[in-house]
């Protein structure tokens, strides 16, 4: 890291992915807890010799690197204190700022075979992971899905004990040997009987070393019946549902899941879904070099590569659901477990390591799925075919997930781009795609973070962020916080109080009644909430803030006595209680609102399902 972009990270503040320590008294106790967070999540910097002060962060230099560089090294090479050493020397530099010297330790994301990366011989208690908040200690659960992941078996080849053909159903065995013929009708493997087709497919499997042999993991999902799945799998779960309605009070206008009126299969989850998916879809269809229309159009290819990608990358043995969820502007799929390979590589195409390689090959028999990592890439290409929003993929640790964002929303409006063109001026002309798409955010929601912009492209959050701070400089932006808490909106425009104009939707997870309520960010369904608070009402409302307002630390006590007055008449969102606050959304909702529900101080709005769009809290006292 050179000096310059050092010093651009001191402007920008801490993050996700880099956090500044002292080090006056010598090597923070704290530094394995950030090393292990960082590994565990998507890499980052620790930076040893930096200072807050208020809500700035300067350079105050440590006195002398090499006595602190030593106990670092004898620790992170010691297996009692670090389960890997995720370092190398190349990883760690001195370098000197403003006549001060600090050490930047560069932490590697690790990959699926060295998570958990954990601390102090003890993975349950000593494995971390990163969010923008810091530093945060991962459950049992997530530790046991990196261990599952961690292992070079795949999932899907387990072969599971008492469990035979009379498992599966007939009918779907029968439909996927249908589909089967009508691809390849001279196939050999048709021939074969039931047992047979499943040894080649990977649902039945001979242990060659115990020489056990019988139904696999892959074989029940594919072909089985709801039953024997859930004695296997006891959290199985899958859910469709659209969510076409603008009335708050319609949960979904249509829902497929698990309630007994068909074999939930993955099979029959896809067959059922995918035209359900495609339908409606408003997409020009394309013309073969006859003239003539055909059958389906690169859109309709990218759902389906989606939706198979969701089936099969999904980590079953997981307690978080698959759901699916098609909104009136975009697709939200969403499946349990981590990604395999890193974000940048999913997105650069040509590497692939499936989670269940034999769901995988069944599909492809029916010339559904890609092979090499080339599936995104398709997905990729039609959205950018139709000048739409970027498909975004986010990872949600503390959730168990990995989701994936297709937004059906214009890049840039016309109309959108000619009021922006006002605002700004003759910048408009100088700007990145990136500095335009932000602009539009920003137009469309009236204040953004740097997270709010990863929910709709792919760059690195440092990239944005330095975009951000172009823009700033710029005069396009106006910044309020610093750090994490920084906001922005657009510059030379009223101001219109975000009480007053809160988004429609908060970026939600799919629905489950596993999960915990949900953070305000999760993914989008891009449209605008207006809730209607009078002039007098939000000033009472910021009246009854005032004394945690402005001050960073008060009593869990006060806090909660303030959520509960503020919640006294009416339901509030979460974002609205964060604004009114001055907190995260994270902060309110992890420390204080699932506490106080727990405790039955707040009821939700929608208790049956937690993690409903426009989820609200309101006192249970009133």
């Amino acid at each position: 890291m050179d000096t310059e972009t050092f010093l651009q990270h001191i402007s920008l503040g801490e993050d996700e992915e880099i956090e500044f320590k002292t080090a006056n008294g010598g090597l923070p106790k704290d530094i394995w807890e950030t090393l292990s967070a960082f590994a565990n999540t998507d890499g980052g910097y620790i930076v040893l010799g930096v200072s807050q002060k208020n809500d700035d962060f300067v350079v105050s230099g440590v006195r002398n690197p090499n006595a602190l560089l030593k106990p670092f090294w004898d620790n992170h090479n010691n297996e009692q204190k670090l389960s890997i050493p995720i370092c190398s020397n190349s990883n760690v530099q001195i370098t000197e700022v403003n006549g001060q010297k600090v050490i930047i330790i560069e932490v590697p994301r690790a990959s699926r075979t060295q998570r958990p990366v954990y601390i102090n011989n003890n993975p349950i208690t000593g494995t971390y992971k990163r969010n923008y908040e810091g530093d945060y200690r991962c459950t049992k659960e997530e530790v046991q899905q990196m261990l599952r992941d961690a292992s070079s078996a795949p999932q899907d080849l387990q072969i599971l004990d008492k469990f035979d053909l009379n498992d599966l159903d007939s009918e779907t065995l029968k439909s996927f040997r249908q589909r089967f013929s009508s691809r390849e009708p001279d196939h050999p493997w048709l021939a074969l009987d039931d047992k047979n087709l499943l040894l080649n497919l990977g649902g039945w499997r001979r242990d060659r070393d115990t020489n056990q042999q019988g139904l696999t993991i892959a074989g029940l999902l594919m072909f089985g019946r709801e039953r024997s799945i859930l004695d296997a799998l006891p959290h199985y779960h899958l859910d469709y549902q659209e969510q076409l309605s603008h009335d708050p009070d319609t949960r979904w206008t249509y829902r497929l899941t698990l309630d007994g009126k068909w074999e939930a299969n993955l099979f029959n989850f896809y067959y059922r879904v995918y035209g359900r998916l495609v339908n409606d879809i408003n997409v020009p269809f394309r013309l073969n070099s006859e003239a003539v229309r055909k059958g389906e159009t690169h859109v309709h290819e990218a759902l389906r590569e989606a939706l198979v990608n969701t089936l099969i990358h999904a980590d079953h043995f997981s307690s978080r659901p698959l759901v699916i969820t098609k909104f009136p502007d975009s697709f939200l799929f969403s499946n349990p477990g981590r990604l395999r390979i890193s974000p940048q590589q999913l997105y650069e195409g040509g590497v692939s390591d499936a989670r269940n390689p034999n769901l995988q090959k069944m599909f492809q028999m029916l010339g559904l799925g890609e092979k090499a990592g080339s599936g995104f890439g398709k997905i990729l290409r039609a959205w950018k075919e139709q000048q739409w929003f970027y498909p975004f993929v986010s990872e949600k640790l503390e959730l168990e997930l990995t989701s994936i964002t297709l937004p059906m929303v214009s890049l840039i409006p016309e109309q959108v781009e000619r009021e922006l063109k006002e605002i700004v001026g003759d910048h408009y002309r100088e700007l990145t795609e990136l500095e335009r798409i932000i602009l539009v955010l920003a137009h469309r929601f009236g204040d953004i973070c740097n997270t709010d912009v990863q929910y709709y492209r792919h760059e690195h959050p440092r990239d944005i962020g330095e975009c951000l701070k172009r823009l700033v400089d710029k005069g396009c932006l106006e910044r309020s916080g610093r750090g994490r808490g920084a906001h922005y909106a657009l510059s030379n425009t009223q101001k219109v109080d975000l009480l007053l104009s809160l988004p429609r939707f908060e970026h939600s997870e799919p629905n489950s009644e596993h999960s915990e309520p949900n953070s305000e960010h999760s993914e989008p369904n891009s449209e605008h909430n207006e809730i209607s608070f009078e002039h007098n009402e939000s000033s009472t409302l910021l009246e009854i803030a005032a004394p945690v307002r402005d001050k960073k630390r008060v009593s869990p006590e006060l806090m909660q006595s303030i959520i509960l007055k503020l919640c006294s008449e009416e339901y509030l969102l979460l974002k609205t209680l964060a604004e009114l606050l001055k907190r995260s959304p994270d902060t309110i909702r992890t420390h204080y609102i699932n506490q106080m529900l727990r405790q039955s101080l707040l009821e939700p709005k929608y208790p049956e399902q937690p993690n409903h769009p426009q989820q609200a809290y309101r006192s249970v006292s009133s």
